[in-house]
């Protein structure tokens, strides 16, 4: 495996977080405009700690979640990317994705998880990339479907129903 180097989208620069990312992750995180499907958002401090998990994921395993940039401002619009997860036991990549309420409607989720999807066949083959979704996030769902990910499993996640997808490398985007 290769370590995950900044990826280049029609619009996007999808990178590894910096240090000065921090703000924006947390004020992304943190923010209940960005959590419409969820009964709360995390604090503060919980943002900030999941900024460094998601740090500490990167020098575990080479890749991780990214800040999501338009390519020709350099503004942060968004995280994303994948990382290792366990579900029932299986070693799988989570696919996720949360935006600025503004870049919302664009197809910037589609863009970036494009990128991703092919990066993780590309280098981890073996290792299945699911999406773990509210059942109510109608536009999370339509993500899924549209980069030919098939729905699995209803069950909760962290207390609230969820559909879990599974994407089949047969059927590319």
């Amino acid at each position: 495996m290769r370590r995950l180097r900044p990826l280049h989208t029609p619009r996007l620069l999808l990178r590894p977080f910096t240090d000065d990312d921090l703000p924006v992750v947390v004020g992304l995180q943190a923010a209940r405009e960005t959590h419409p499907h969820e009964s709360t958002p995390p604090t503060p401090q919980e943002a900030r700690a999941q900024f460094r998990s998601w740090l500490r994921h990167w020098s575990d395993h080479g890749f991780g979640y990214v800040a999501v940039e338009i390519a020709a401002t350099g503004r942060v619009i968004g995280v994303g990317g994948l990382q290792r997860a366990d579900i029932d036991g299986e070693t799988v990549l989570n696919l996720y994705y949360r935006f600025r309420p503004d870049a919302w409607g664009h197809g910037y989720a589609s863009e970036m998880a494009t990128a991703m999807v092919e990066w993780a066949e590309r280098e981890l083959p073996t290792t299945p990339v699911v999406i773990v979704t509210n059942v109510s996030n109608t536009a999370a769902r339509r993500v899924a479907e549209k980069l030919s990910f098939a729905e699995y499993r209803r069950d909760l996640y962290r207390g609230s129903p969820a559909v879990y997808y599974r994407r089949n490398p047969q059927n590319s985007p």
